[in-house]
């Protein structure tokens, strides 16, 4: 028999029974912590077990229980980072998918998955404004900036061939670190990113942009691309992108817009998102503020050719001998990933379910509760906002000093005591050298009332450090 045999019977059980934790999951979460009660030495006690020989078969899935136990759950009072709320619907399409087993490297080797993922692209590049626009779904968005930054060097200094010269990426000062990244892991080097300062709404000064372009020009230096932001991960700013796209045509350059966090806002608030339509490149996280499980992102283009340029290059074992544009298409030759995972079976069988308006209403929500905690905290006396509201991101501290308290110490330890709390999720930002608590709201589950306990825990737990250390 085979080794690996699990009957029908079998695995109608043991589905059962995953299924059952994962509703009595999703039934709990209201009332569930934000941040488990576990630690370092917990979670290795609880799964540094050896390896069966021998299998436990039923007993196997008794671990289960420690997993979700120990696991950070998606509560409504999960604000940290940019993470979404995993939509349920999404969910059991990603389970559908393992069960598939689908390698969506080209359509002959997974039609129907191949065709579902194009359609999706379409689908979200024209519900964002940016019909034309094509590309394909990947891990996130580190791995879309990585493969949007390779297709800009090959359009403007090839090195496919003979290697990578140096040559200059500009982004401000707010840009995500997966950008830093890219540019060393692409040979480019980390010292040719020009850095632009913001202004004060974190937003890219043009005029710092241009004088650094005119700089580089007469220096004769070679120049590749822009990196706009479309929602930065610290406060939620976008960068003036008509403006910036006005200056890259100006001097040849990529546009490449960064908005893993916030170009879906585009479906609510689309005049903040003028411009986003004349980017070479569009990286969206469709795993944070499109509520779908990790992992989901997308890298949407103009030009299928420089794809195709920067990653087509396949071995005679994988070659398509179709030239059908349909039968014959391979993800393959216009991004990074060979083997690629059915990603577009969760976000094609959510937005079926539950329509994009459904969408575009959660998002205006999470807008308004950005609005509604930022009012919470001009009403307190014991804190301050500590950054614009551009969109869901709320960057805030507890502002009342005593005895020479430094307020980065405290903020550091208010941030810490709330998450042990576990009532609510928070996580930090610098704005200005000064340690913020940060709320980002990308979480369908959300509610006015759950907006209303981060002031609570907040000052909860303020209250009781001071009094602890005697201020």
């Amino acid at each position: 028999m085979n080794p690996l045999y699990v009957s029908n019977q079998e695995f109608r059980s043991l589905a059962a029974r995953v299924m059952s934790i994962a509703a009595d999951f999703y039934e709990q979460l209201d009332n569930m912590r934000a941040y488990p009660r576990t630690s370092g030495a917990r979670t290795m006690e609880a799964f540094d077990a050896p390896l069966s020989q021998e299998g436990l078969h039923d007993a196997a899935l008794d671990a289960l229980s420690s997993v979700v136990e120990m696991a950070r759950a998606p509560t409504p009072r999960f604000f940290g980072y940019v993470l979404g709320s995993g939509e349920p619907v999404a969910a059991l399409a990603d389970l559908l998918a393992s069960v598939l087993n689908q390698n969506v490297t080209a359509w002959r080797s997974a039609p129907a998955a191949v065709s579902i993922e194009r359609q999706v692209v379409r689908w979200i590049a024209e519900a964002l404004g940016c019909t034309g626009l094509t590309g394909s779904l990947c891990g996130g968005g580190s791995a879309a900036n990585l493969m949007a930054l390779a297709m800009a060097r090959e359009a403007k200094l090839p090195a496919n061939d003979s290697g990578a010269r140096p040559g200059i990426v500009y982004a401000s000062s707010e840009v995500h670190m997966s950008i830093v990244k890219a540019v060393a892991l692409l040979g480019l080097g980390r010292s040719n990113l020009r850095v632009i300062p913001t202004d004060e709404n974190f937003r890219m000064c043009t005029s710092e942009l241009e004088r650094a372009i005119a700089e580089d020009c007469a220096a004769g230096r070679e120049l590749i691309a822009v990196v706009a932001s479309a929602g930065t991960v610290n406060t939620g700013a976008i960068d003036p992108l008509e403006e910036i796209a006005s200056i890259c045509r100006k001097y040849a350059l990529w546009l490449h817009i960064d908005g893993a966090y916030g170009a879906p806002g585009a479906l609510v608030i689309a005049e903040k998102f003028r411009g986003l339509s004349q980017a070479n490149s569009l990286s969206i996280d469709l795993h944070k503020w499109l509520y779908q499980p990790v992992d989901c992102g997308m890298l949407l283009f103009k030009d299928r050719a420089i794809a195709r340029a920067a990653f087509s290059h396949t071995g005679e074992y994988a070659r398509v001998l179709d030239s059908d544009p349909v039968e014959g298409f391979a993800f393959f030759e216009e991004s990074l990933e060979l083997s690629r995972r059915f990603r577009a079976l969760k976000i094609w069988l959510s937005l079926r379910y539950h329509g994009l308006q459904a969408f575009r209403d959660a998002i205006r929500a999470d807008l308004g509760h950005a609005k509604q905690l930022a009012d919470f905290v001009r009403g307190s006396a014991e804190l301050e906002l500590l950054a614009p509201i551009e969109l869901s991101a709320v960057c805030f501290r507890y502002r009342i000093t005593q005895g020479g308290l430094d307020l980065n110490e405290l903020n550091y330890a208010i941030l810490r005591r709330v998450v042990e709390n576990g009532r609510v999720y928070l996580s930090n930002a610098l704005i200005h050298g000064n340690f913020a608590l940060r709320a980002c709201f990308v979480n369908h589950r959300t509610q006015d009332a759950d907006v209303a306990e981060i002031v609570s825990e907040v000052l909860a737990a303020a209250r009781s450090i001071i009094a602890e250390r005697d201020y």
